[in-house]
């Protein structure tokens, strides 16, 4: 097979992954050979607790990992690229725009 062959992929979807899993946010982290998204949902309401070691006041979110995808390091960049342009088509779909970054639930 040449390398600069152009290349169709046949994706084959198990019956039982066809509806995917709804996730409210992602959590993404890295290894030297791999990079890690965990996407997770909300299990509970947030709850305001008081940390037991400092005494500050804090916002434990009880969430859930619905799927973990481990990708080696080069995927990422193909990765981002196609976030970013699904991202532009969307916001010309319609005519929505991201929020800031202060509205982003953070891990």
């Amino acid at each position: 097979m040449a390398d600069d062959a152009p290349k169709q992929f046949e994706i084959d979807l198990p019956q039982d992954l066809i509806g995917g899993a709804f996730a409210d946010f992602a959590n993404v982290w890295h290894t030297p050979n791999v990079f890690v998204m965990d996407f997770l949902t909300l299990a509970q309401p947030p709850r305001d607790e008081i940390h037991p070691d400092t005494g500050e006041a804090m916002t434990v979110v009880p969430a859930r990992v619905v799927s973990r995808i481990r990708i080696p390091p080069e995927q990422v960049f193909e990765l981002a690229k196609a976030l970013t342009q699904q991202l532009e088509f969307w916001e010309r779909e319609t005519g929505r725009r991201m929020p800031p970054s202060g509205d982003l639930p953070t891990a």
